[in-house]
């Protein structure tokens, strides 16, 4: 598989790698996660937007993921019938979300494993490499 990513450019080999980063955590939640859910990207998505905020509606998670409504909506009912998320009744009927305590479970485990794949990544490439990394991903690029 590197052999192919030698002759991509910038923003196909982003993309290849992070579809390999997260096909790698999907395998990883399978294989260590403590739940059987089967918890999509977007799904991990929409709770880590849930998990950072204080009862964000729908229509927030929506602008913040790029989602539309109905999908985000649509996976706010997947996660409430695994039981990680539930409504929460807000001011003028807004419903507001929050992670249930196994979906804060579920986030805490995710989020070792994200630090466990990180670490593995850094025993590859190197600290330095992977420090440097994650500053030119978090520079603004002006786009």
């Amino acid at each position: 598989m590197v052999e192919e990513l030698k002759n991509l450019d910038l923003i196909d080999l982003l993309g290849e790698r992070h579809l390999m980063i997260r096909k790698r955590l999907a395998e990883m939640w399978d294989t260590q996660g403590e739940s059987h859910v089967t918890i999509s990207n977007s799904e991990w998505f929409i709770m880590a937007k849930i998990f950072t905020q204080e009862n964000p509606t729908i229509a927030q998670v929506a602008k913040q993921t790029d989602i539309s409504r109905q999908a985000v909506h649509k996976a706010v009912k997947s996660l409430e019938a695994k039981e990680l998320v539930k409504t929460t009744n807000s001011t003028n009927r807004v419903k507001g979300l929050e992670l249930t305590q196994t979906g804060k479970e579920s986030y805490d485990k995710i989020l070792s494993l994200k630090s466990e794949l990180e670490e593995h990544i850094k025993q590859i490439v190197g600290v330095k490499n992977v420090e440097l990394l994650k500053k030119i991903l978090g520079t603004d690029w002006g786009i």
